[in-house]
Parts: C-alpha cells; sequence; structure tokens
C-alpha cells in the first residue's frame, strides 16, 4: 500500500456508492451534470477534521451558487458520522468507507509523515470532479486550516 496511485487532472473519476451518515447510499455517477468537490479526510469530530467540515459548510452557499456540490469521505462508520454532522450542524453528505476502498482508489490512503513519523493513514486529499465525471483539480496533503479559502481562489469562487 505504500505506492499509491495519485489521480491527476484529466483522468476519470474512480466511481463510489458509500453510505451516508443516515446509511442512505450516495454515488458519485448521482452527480453527473454537476461539478463535485470530493474531499477525504482522517476522522470525524477531531479538531483538524472538524476545522476543515467547518470551512466547507461556512462556504457552501458560495460552492452551489458556483454549481459545486462537496461530499466528504472517511473511514468513519455512519453512526460516527451522523453524530459529528449533528454537532457541527454539516450540511452536505459526509460518506462512509471503512474497509477504504474508495480512499485507495483516490490515492487518498496510504504513507504519509506525521510528526516526523512516516505512518500509514488517510491522506487529507481534495478533488474537483468536473460534469463529465473527469478530475479537473487533484490536491494532496492539503491542510484542515484554510484549504476552503486557497480552493475557492483557485477556482475563482
Amino acid at each position: 500500500m505504500t505506492d499509491n496511485q495519485r489521480l491527476s487532472p484529466g483522468d476519470t473519476a474512480p466511481d463510489f456508492t458509500l453510505p451516508d451518515a443516515d446509511g442512505k447510499d450516495v454515488s458519485l455517477a448521482d452527480y453527473r451534470g454537476r461539478k463535485v468537490i470530493v474531499y477525504f479526510y482522517p476522522a470525524a469530530s477531531t479538531p483538524g477534521c472538524t476545522k476543515q467540515a467547518c470551512d466547507f459548510r461556512d462556504n457552501l452557499a458560495e460552492l452551489d451558487g458556483a454549481g459545486i456540490t462537496v461530499l466528504g469521505i472517511s473511514p468513519d462508520k455512519p453512526a460516527k458520522l451522523a453524530k459529528f454532522r449533528d454537532a457541527e450542524q454539516l450540511t452536505f453528505p459526509l460518506l462512509s468507507d471503512p474497509d477504504k476502498a474508495v480512499l485507495i482508489a483516490w490515492g487518498a490512503f496510504g504513507e504519509k509523515t506525521m510528526y516526523g513519523k512516516t505512518v500509514t493513514g488517510v491522506i487529507r486529499s481534495t478533488f474537483l470532479v468536473d460534469e463529465a465525471g473527469k478530475i479537473e483539480v487533484a490536491q494532496y496533503n492539503v491542510k484542515a486550516t484554510g484549504h476552503v479559502a486557497k480552493l475557492r481562489r483557485d477556482l475563482s469562487v
């Protein structure tokens, strides 16, 4: 798992169907014809992931106005995602990937450096998928704080 395949602009986004916080299946294909930000985060209710999710929540109106949907994916189980969503009043789908198949397919799981040590885990990553299902933006090892503002600047939203 150390030699993760990373996605690049122009690649076809790997399709997925994952349960949301309520256990309802959500597929990337459901959003064809609309741009989608798919972001991967390590764990619900941790400080960095909470900051990032709240930044997406706070910028959702502008993103939605630009025709962009947001989907967050972590290895957390739906019950933990529901608690996180309710506690932080998140209004976009949080999807559960406990077996990490989607994380791996998107290159968002593998070796990373944390506190000077090499560990295996979720690589905080953000992608913009275009209306046809192609990767438009692929960002790995993003920072939790300030990332959404930078993304909005990059996308002119």
